[in-house]
């Protein structure tokens, strides 16, 4: 995917997070989410620290702090789910709300999903905004991953924007032709022009298939940077987990 293919949540920049190969970050994050899914959630000053912590990666890729909360936003069907664990999780209830009994334990599941989902969304917010996605694409094939999942997802985000483009046109036309979805009614259009964006899109497929196919393409894209990451690079992307590694044990111990 070229420049012009950059996803919306990358910001161009010049820093040392931006600087790091793509395996590292994802490495890095990779650990540090599991290390604050790890953590107790009695240990609330343990989620401080890491919510400290993700900052000052933020701080250091020159990422605005509006610009990530806005991205926070995403995780709001969780933020639902978890207002509502204090009303239907059974147990001992320690207040009230509206005359509704809220329990212990629900609360302590609401405060576990929050808590760790905040900070997983935001890692993954700041790995997204310093790496482009082909870069995140290589940087998963040289984790290992296996290659048919690589190039799924490279074809998926390749031509997610044209078979949305399609839909768009699609949409026009109907418009044009004084269409406006109001009622069930309407429902048989509408199924009708996904069951004919689903062919073009199929159709399309097995051409660029066969276009790929016939320019030498067996199964792999060729790899242009294939540069190993050196000890400092691995060290550097290696602060966050340790630093939350840090955090947790002694989560565990205090606990």
């Amino acid at each position: 995917m070229s420049a012009g293919h950059a996803h919306k949540l990358y910001r161009p920049a010049r820093s040392p997070v931006h600087s790091l190969p793509p395996h590292c970050k994802i490495a890095a994050v990779l650990a540090f989410v599991v290390t604050v899914v790890a953590t107790p959630r009695e240990a609330v000053w343990a989620f401080a620290l890491y919510a400290v912590l993700i900052a000052a990666a933020a701080a250091a890729a020159r990422i605005p702090a509006a610009f990530l909360l806005r991205r926070l936003l995403i995780e709001i069907p969780f933020v639902a789910f978890a207002l509502l664990m204090p009303f239907v999780v059974p147990g001992e209830p320690v207040a009230h709300l509206l005359g509704l009994p809220l329990s212990g334990p629900g609360l302590w599941g609401a405060w576990n999903v929050l808590a760790k989902g905040t900070l997983g969304v935001a890692a993954s917010v700041v790995l997204a905004s310093t790496t482009e996605l082909r870069s995140l694409l290589l940087g998963l094939e040289r984790l290992r991953m296996p290659p048919l999942l690589v190039q799924i997802a490279s074809f998926m985000i390749r031509y997610g924007d044209v078979v949305t483009d399609e839909m768009r046109r699609m949409r026009i036309a109907r418009e044009s032709r004084g269409f406006t979805a109001r009622g069930v009614r309407h429902w048989g259009v509408l199924a009708r022009s996904a069951g004919a964006l689903f062919i073009r899109s199929y159709e399309r497929g097995e051409r660029v298939h066969l276009a790929m196919v016939s320019r030498g393409y067996t199964g792999t894209m060729p790899v242009t940077d294939d540069a190993p990451a050196t000890r400092t690079q691995w060290t550097h992307a290696a602060t966050l987990p340790l630093a939350a590694l840090a955090v947790c044990l002694t989560g565990w111990t205090l606990t």
